[in-house]
């Protein structure tokens, strides 16, 4: 490959670059990000969908825990992370579309999911939040 096509090619490698990190999220909120683990009963809780809904105005910033209870937010077009103020915590085990997570069935109360008493403070930068949830 000559000197002038690898040239050419940087360019395009910068633009790609740099849309990657600033294309289609738009104006973005002051976000911070946000990591834990959910258990259940003192054991983790796999396939539940965490959602962080700002009390002010804004979109929500969700997850699912994997095996072993561990979830990061994301917030929208891949970027991680949820509206910096108080946030109200939604924790269940089906999908927007009724389908269980991961072969769960619905055992959250509602304390933490439509009911929900949990809230927590989104500080800008990074945020851990853990869940302790109980069956009973």
């Amino acid at each position: 490959m000559t000197t002038i096509v690898k040239r050419s090619w940087v360019p395009l490698l910068m633009a790609v670059s740099l849309c990657s990190f600033g294309c289609g999220g738009g104006d973005l909120p002051e976000l911070g990000t946000v990591k834990g683990k959910v258990t259940m009963d003192g054991k983790p809780l796999a396939g539940a969908m965490v959602q962080f809904h700002p009390l002010a105005e804004g979109r929500p910033g969700s997850a699912v825990t994997d095996k072993d209870g561990n979830y990061v937010l994301m917030y929208d077009g891949g970027v991680k992370g949820t509206k910096v103020g108080t946030n109200k915590v939604e924790i269940n085990t089906f999908w927007p579309d009724g389908e269980p997570g991961e072969g769960q069935s619905e055992t959250i109360l509602p304390k933490y999911n439509s009911a929900s008493t949990l809230k927590e403070e989104i500080k800008k930068g990074s945020n851990t939040f853990d869940f302790a949830l109980q069956s009973k």
